[in-house]
C-alpha cells in the first residue's frame, strides 16, 4: 500500500483561526471532517495527524504542524521520516497571495514565492514536493503590510466565499491524490468557482 503525506500549512492556536495564512489548515480540517477523521496530537512529530484510507491500495497521512508557519518543515520532515515517505509523495496545501481568491493552483517546482512556510519545506526537502496553492489575493488595501494582511482574519464576505469554495478545493485535492499532479494541473490551474 502506498502512503502519501498531505500537509496543511498554518499557525497553531485560536488567535490564528480563520486567518488567511491558515487556509491550508482550513482545507485539511474540512477534508478530515468530511472523511470522518479525528486529529491526534503526535508530540514526536510536533504535529497533529490523521490517517485516511480513500482506496484499498492508498493511504494518506494528513499532517498539521504544531510549530509556527516559518518552522513548518521540521514537523513535516519528522512525520515523513517516521513513515518513510519520500519528498515526491508529499503535498503541501497552503495559502498564496499571488493567486486570486477563489482560484487554486497545483505546482511541482519553483521557489517559495515569499511564503516562509514553503521556504521551510524547501530547506527540509528541496523542491521535490507538490504544492496545492489556495488563492487569498489580492492584498487589499494595497498599502497594508503583507504580514498584517496574511495574519488578518477573512472578512465575513470572504469567509462565506471561502466556505463556498471548500468543495472545489477538496475535489482538486482528490484529483491530485488519485490522478497525479499533471492531471490536477490541467483541471485546476485555470478553474475557479463562483
Amino acid at each position: 500500500m502506498s502512503t502519501l503525506l498531505l500537509a496543511g500549512l498554518g499557525n497553531p492556536g485560536r488567535e490564528y483561526e480563520n486567518t488567511r495564512h491558515n487556509a491550508g489548515f482550513a482545507v485539511l480540517d474540512a477534508l478530515a471532517s468530511r472523511a470522518g477523521l479525528a486529529w491526534q496530537k503526535q508530540r514526536a512529530f510536533r504535529a497533529e495527524t490523521a490517517r485516511w484510507d480513500p482506496a484499498p491500495d492508498r493511504s494518506v497521512l494528513l499532517v498539521k504542524p504544531l510549530l509556527f508557519m516559518n518552522d513548518s518543515g521540521p514537523a513535516i520532515q519528522s512525520a515523513a521520516g517516521f513513515f518513510k515517505i519520500p519528498a515526491a509523495d508529499i503535498i503541501a496545501v497552503h495559502d498564496d497571495i499571488n493567486i486570486p481568491f477563489g482560484f487554486a493552483k497545483v505546482s511541482t517546482s519553483g521557489g517559495p514565492g515569499g511564503h516562509n512556510g514553503v521556504a521551510s519545506l524547501i530547506t527540509c526537502f528541496g523542491r521535490a514536493f507538490t504544492r496545492y496553492r489556495v488563492g487569498i489575493g489580492p492584498k487589499e488595501p494595497k498599502q497594508m503590510e503583507l504580514k498584517e494582511f496574511v495574519l488578518g482574519k477573512f472578512t465575513p464576505e470572504q469567509q462565506t466565499l471561502f466556505d463556498r469554495h471548500i468543495d472545489h478545493h477538496l475535489t482538486g485535492i482528490r484529483v491530485l491524490l488519485e490522478q497525479g499532479a499533471d492531471r490536477a494541473m490541467n483541471l485546476i490551474n485555470r478553474k475557479t468557482t463562483t
